[in-house]
């Protein structure tokens, strides 16, 4: 996985621009897929469309269209590669708990490493092997900590949503151009502060730690929260048994 260095990070990987028509045979689905990549983290998800794949892969539109029959089709093929990037060699922790935890975080990863095709992607659901893999990882972790059934399922979709709406969310801030990114992150550290405590009490209570909070705090304690509430919705089920 292509490591990055915090939500604000440039994406590491841009592909060459590829000049000059090449024969069909030459394309694949993963020389196509990783430079849709490319193109949407250099240009933006608007840039992606069958006539700029085939310029940049040096070939007619058309020989894409024989990988991907449909613009749908090649975003369910990249949400697939989001999946699989975090799901590629894992294996479940020790407890149910880290389980949840690690997948999440390897999840944020994925996304933090590929923003702009996070925020195109990241609310599909793929439908491909490795999303199905991940499915079966969550769902045992889920059924160890004690619930079952339609619980089971309610809270697999749950935390699911969960873990990629936060890292869709930070994606979608990585996207953005630096002077609003540090605007936004000045922001903290400015108005809140400098909110009236008069009119704001609660708020200046706590405003001088705000700006201490990062991502990967904001991360951490969702994602905490929720294994939380797991457990203690496993514990109840138990009770009442």
């Amino acid at each position: 996985m292509t490591p990055v260095t915090g939500s604000g990070s440039e994406p590491a990987a841009t592909g060459p621009r590829r000049r000059g028509r090449r024969p069909a045979p030459f394309l694949n689905p993963t020389l196509i897929l990783d430079t849709a990549m490319a193109v949407i983290e250099i240009d933006g998800p608007d840039a992606l469309t069958f006539r700029r794949l085939g310029t940049e892969l040096g070939a007619d539109h058309t020989a894409v269209l024989r990988h991907f029959g449909s613009k749908d089709d090649l975003l369910l093929a990249l949400a697939a590669r989001l999946v699989e990037e975090a799901v590629d060699g894992f294996a479940p922790e020790a407890n149910w708990r880290e389980t949840l935890a690690s997948l999440a975080r390897r999840t944020r990863a994925a996304c933090r490493a590929h923003p702009g095709v996070a925020v195109l992607v990241a609310a599909r659901t793929s439908r491909r092997a490795a999303e199905f893999r991940g499915a079966d990882i969550v769902i045992g972790a889920l059924l160890e900590a004690g619930l079952h059934g339609r619980e089971a399922a309610s809270y697999y979709r749950a935390l699911v949503d969960t873990a990629l709406a936060l890292s869709a969310y930070e994606a979608s801030v990585a996207t953005l151009d630096e002077q609003a990114r540090e605007g936004d992150r000045q922001a903290w550290q400015r108005e809140y502060l400098a909110a009236s405590p008069h009119k704001y009490p609660h708020l200046a209570s706590v405003a001088q730690h705000l700006a201490d909070i990062d991502a990967e705090d904001q991360f951490e304690t969702a994602i905490g929260l929720f294994i939380d509430a797991i457990e203690l919705r496993a514990l109840r089920a138990r009770d009442n048994a």
